[in-house]
């Protein structure tokens, strides 16, 4: 593994993540929409910026910061880099309404999920993120 997390999705809630996790480690890649956005957080946590493709192929833990209508396409395209994946990845979804099973069914495999519920204190090391993992999360 290149990364220890990868983060999908640099919105307000992706940036809240990013910026708590990169308290304590830099050893991540961050994407978005806009390669902009995600190439002015990196340089600011000292974190890479690249491409979905390479979040997914290189990432221990990666971060799905979309909204609930875009995971589908998302996990559509990233479907034949994570199944070429040796070591599965476990997926961190910080989407609300979508079941640890519905994101396994959009990724294509059983993977090891973790729904994430948190708040936008996070940024600051303040906060509460909410949690429940699929049976694969050990």
């Amino acid at each position: 593994m290149q990364y220890s997390f990868g983060l999908i999705g640099c919105g307000n809630m992706g940036s809240a993540i990013a910026q708590a996790v990169g308290q304590t480690c830099q050893d991540g890649i961050l994407t978005n929409r806009s390669p902009q956005r995600a190439q002015q957080l990196a340089q600011q946590l000292g974190m890479t910026a690249g491409d979905n493709a390479a979040a997914a192929r290189d990432s221990r833990y990666l971060f799905l910061g979309v909204k609930p209508h875009l995971m589908e396409g998302l996990l559509a395209e990233l479907r034949p880099v994570l199944a070429a994946r040796q070591e599965p990845p476990v997926l961190v979804s910080m989407a609300a309404g979508l079941t640890i099973a519905q994101i396994q069914q959009m990724a294509g495999q059983e993977y090891p999920v973790i729904r994430i519920m948190p708040n936008t204190p996070v940024a600051v090391g303040q906060g509460v993120v909410l949690y429940q993992c699929s049976q694969q999360v050990d």
